[in-house]
């Protein structure tokens, strides 16, 4: 059988259909190309630690390695991002339970959890104890569901002069109960410090509450939100029943 001879325009042709057929278009993304690059590459490493002590394989132990070194940042990366997912969810916990309570059964378990070493849940009381006190000298008014990162704001714009230290406190106490790092000494002494320097700020009187100004003069104005208590001639946490007195420590 004679086969006639085909020109080369014709053979042009011809082979420019060929290549136009579905088989042998490349539609797939950069991206894509990108994955299936990097997946042949790891597969050559897989291949070569398969085999790490084979002739002419002088590359097997440098790609166990490198495989190695893979695992290890994917593992860092889905636990950051765990973490991150986790500490925002847990971030948004109330500070104090609902239960009523007052700063100074906070201060002796802090105090108690402290002697036993217990640094992280230390922290944790002498943070509530700051925010407890700071609801029973009406400096802030009580708000259920009030996150430790919303006391520090709060109180920070209540008491200026301490919004550094309350933001770094209020930090300290994440870290160890929402960042999965330990309490320590270190971190309990400055919720401490802060604690007491809390404690000697004085509540914030109402405007006009001193006769011709001198009560206000004297720092024993009306307090907002705040009980007098006449016969103990001073001021009366609301959080304290009359009949036990207190400073609302």
């Amino acid at each position: 059988m004679i086969i006639d001879p085909i020109g080369r325009d014709e053979a042009r042709e011809l082979a420019r259909r060929e290549l136009e057929k579905q088989m042998y278009q490349d539609n797939s993304s950069w991206l894509e190309k990108l994955w299936d690059q990097f997946t042949d590459w790891l597969n050559g490493l897989f291949e070569d630690a398969s085999a790490p002590q084979a002739q002419g394989n002088g590359g097997g132990w440098v790609s166990i390695v490198i495989i190695l070194v893979i695992l290890a940042a994917a593992i860092a990366i889905v636990a950051w991002l765990m973490r991150g997912r986790r500490l925002t969810r847990s971030r948004k916990a109330p500070l104090l339970e609902e239960k009523p309570s007052a700063s100074r059964d906070h201060r002796d378990a802090a105090e108690r959890h402290a002697a036993a070493g217990q640094w992280a849940e230390a922290i944790r009381e002498r943070l509530r104890a700051i925010a407890r006190d700071l609801e029973e000298r009406a400096i802030l008014g009580p708000r259920p569901g009030r996150t430790a990162d919303e006391l520090a704001a709060e109180a920070g714009q209540a008491l200026p002069e301490l919004a550094t230290d309350l933001l770094t406190g209020v930090r300290i106490f994440d870290d160890v109960w929402y960042g999965d790092r330990p309490g320590t000494a270190e971190g309990y002494a400055t919720l401490t410090t802060l604690d007491e320097r809390v404690r000697a700020t004085r509540p914030r009187p109402l405007d006009g509450g001193g006769k011709d100004g001198e009560d206000e003069a004297d720092g024993q104005g009306v307090l907002q939100g705040a009980g007098a208590d006449p016969a103990a001639g001073g001021w009366r946490s609301p959080y304290i029943p009359a009949e036990t007195g207190g400073e609302g420590r």
